[in-house]
């Protein structure tokens, strides 16, 4: 998993709308692959194509006009992300392009989700979400700020998500950091507790 930008700029789509569920931003039907590639097409389809079948485009969906094709921020309504669990919202998400997700709330296993594919999930007001749409934004951070228009704001982050991102990791790769730990741990468990590992001993 790549670190995530610092910093990170780009344009900010503005997709406003509240209980944008996980069908909407990748629906079943679209969801033909095992793997986490192949997803970005179908990225939401509902609303991308006027005919989701024949693939033709919605001339009035944000990501269609020519100022947010590139966007690697979406901008949110209120419980962003909520329905089903499923990961391949997030993994559209990501191969379309996008490492930020801001919105007014965020649906917990979808910031979830977000945070192990690399993709940064923080709320914020919808005074600023509106200051933010279609303009230039860059987020940093380190800093845990986003700025547009000469103003900064600031979101919070959960420590270890921020580190995770910062630096590429995934839940494994965190506590692989704590190896020399838990190697220490475990070879004092040995011999205070060596019935436990009997028949483990080479």
């Amino acid at each position: 998993m790549s670190p995530f930008p610092q910093p990170l700029a780009s344009v900010a789509a503005p997709l406003l709308q509240d209980n944008v569920d996980t069908d909407i931003i990748i629906p079943s039907r679209e969801m033909r692959f095992t793997g986490r590639t192949g997803l970005a097409d179908g990225l939401f389809a509902p609303w991308r194509y006027s005919d989701a079948d024949n693939r033709t485009p919605n001339p009035d969906f944000v990501l269609n006009q020519p100022a947010h094709r590139h966007a690697a921020i979406l901008l949110g309504g209120a419980n962003f992300g909520c329905g089903s669990s499923r990961e391949h919202a997030v993994w559209a998400l990501g191969e379309w392009g996008f490492r930020a997700v801001l919105a007014e709330s965020i649906a917990p296993i979808f910031m979830s989700n977000c945070l192990r594919n690399g993709i940064l999930a923080a709320p914020l007001p919808r005074p600023v979400l509106e200051a933010l749409a279609s303009q230039q934004v860059r987020i940093d951070l380190a800093a845990q700020t986003v700025q547009a228009g000469g103003r900064t704001y600031s979101f919070a982050i959960d420590a270890e998500a921020k580190e995770m991102l910062m630096h590429g990791l995934d839940a494994i790769d965190l506590t692989l950091q704590q190896s020399s730990e838990i190697a220490r741990w475990t070879c004092q468990d040995r011999q205070e507790r060596p019935w436990v590992y009997l028949g483990q001993v080479r």
